[in-house]
């Protein structure tokens, strides 16, 4: 199980986003905590109602409501709508809101059993409730042991298991005209913008493309280019774009340029410590199979859980490339990982720019020539130095210990 806390300026918002679910009929409001009445006899009006009364005790909290959602893998079994009453209130009661008035909705636009709750962080006393690090701590101990007395699959065996055996994301890919054209972009954003890091709009692009959605701004002349407006479009098995236009702006989650530019900048520094391990990939790669062609190592790197994204002109020339490592989830234009992991860099290395000898680099600066023989021993050093480069500064692989002694020795008998 999954558990997203979200809070915001306006319950009334959250409220209406989840009863418009309710009557266009992809989610159903199946229960209540702390409410005077039943569900059944509750109008909408109520519901808010109850929400704002209890708001007036303390209107100095700006960001006063709450948005939640649990969400469960696809294998989860026997989530009845008694079972997820009783997983919501106890994750509730944990984390803190057990008193609070808050409404339970089932959701069935996703690909996946999830759950929305909708609360308020105002007490009856007018205290408020500290939000601060409440996902990371109150609601990380509710999960883990909802799962556990629930019987629910654990999130934490999902990232153990093989990438190859599970999506990278949660999101199942779109076909124009097989489902509501929003509904569907929005659980792909969901999946994707939040939990991935990129630095700019084409490598945001690079994986939203994968679920055949694009995020668009238009052309630099346009007038929503200037008003740096942004668009996200459905794309067609051939990656063209189908469909009408949505406003970024649309969405509940607000997916605008202004709050994808804050994620740019956040995950400059929060994505560089995960940079090594997809350089070592591509580089362990090319050392243990020498003839490789880019079409293999695409499908080697899809074993790790990396997924190359190759960018090509209408002639069929490679011009560009894009890793997109679905462990870490970060995602990396090829130059910002270095010359040689680029598309002119990547294709002289597996020897598509130079025929005659095929040539790369290593991260220590070492250049190795395929066509010259490697003894098993030389091929152990440079992997070890590939993979503990950088990891400590005690580290030092077996044979690099060697052949420092060897080098010492004959320096002890030249000196006498």
């Amino acid at each position: 199980m999954v558990a997203v806390i979200n809070t915001g300026h306006s319950i009334r918002g959250i409220l209406i986003y989840n009863e418009n679910k309710v009557s266009q009929g992809a989610a159903v409001c199946i229960g209540e905590g702390n409410y005077p009445i039943d569900i059944e006899k509750m109008s909408e009006y109520f519901k808010l109602g109850v929400f704002l009364k209890q708001l007036q005790l303390n209107e100095n909290v700006k960001r006063s409501a709450v948005h939640i959602s649990l969400n469960f893998d696809r294998s989860d079994k026997d989530l009845s709508k008694e079972k997820l009453m009783q997983i919501a209130s106890s994750y509730m009661e944990k984390i803190g809101f057990g008193a609070q008035p808050y409404l339970v909705y089932q959701h069935h636009d996703a690909g996946h059993p999830h759950l929305h709750i909708a609360s308020i962080n105002v007490q009856a006393d007018g205290s408020r409730i500290n939000m601060h690090n409440l996902g990371r701590n109150q609601s990380e101990t509710a999960r883990k042991e909802l799962e556990i007395s629930f019987n629910l699959v654990r999130a934490d065996s999902r990232k153990k298991q093989s990438p190859a055996l599970i999506n990278a994301i949660d999101a199942e890919k779109i076909k124009y005209g097989a489902i509501d054209s929003k509904r569907a972009i929005s659980s792909v954003l969901n999946a994707v913008i939040p939990h991935y890091k990129y630095t700019t709009l084409g490598e945001l692009n690079a994986v939203l493309n994968l679920y055949n959605v694009k995020a668009e701004r238009g052309k630099e002349n346009s007038k929503m280019f200037q008003n740096r407006g942004l668009i996200y479009q459905i794309l067609d098995e051939n990656k063209k774009t189908v469909g009408v236009p949505i406003k970024a702006s649309s969405f509940y989650s607000k997916p605008t340029l202004s709050q994808l530019e804050i994620n740019f900048a956040a995950s400059k520094t929060s994505r560089m410590k995960n940079m090594k391990r997809t350089r070592n990939a591509v580089d362990l790669l090319l050392l243990k199979y020498p003839n490789i062609t880019l079409s293999q190592l695409e499908t080697r790197l899809a074993n790790q859980g990396i997924t190359a994204v190759v960018r090509k002109n209408e002639q069929g020339l490679t011009y560009g490339m894009t890793y997109i490592d679905h462990n870490t989830r970060c995602v990396f234009n090829g130059s910002s990982l270095g010359s040689e992991y680029a598309a002119k860099g990547l294709l002289q290395r597996l020897g598509n720019s130079s025929h005659s000898e095929k040539q790369y680099t290593i991260p220590n600066g070492t250049a190795q020539k395929h066509g010259s023989f490697i003894s098993a021993g030389e091929v152990q050093r440079i992997i070890d130095e590939v993979l503990y480069a950088g990891t400590s500064s005690d580290y030092i692989p077996r044979e690099l210990k060697n052949k420092q002694k060897k080098r010492r020795r004959k320096g002890q008998s030249d000196s006498n």
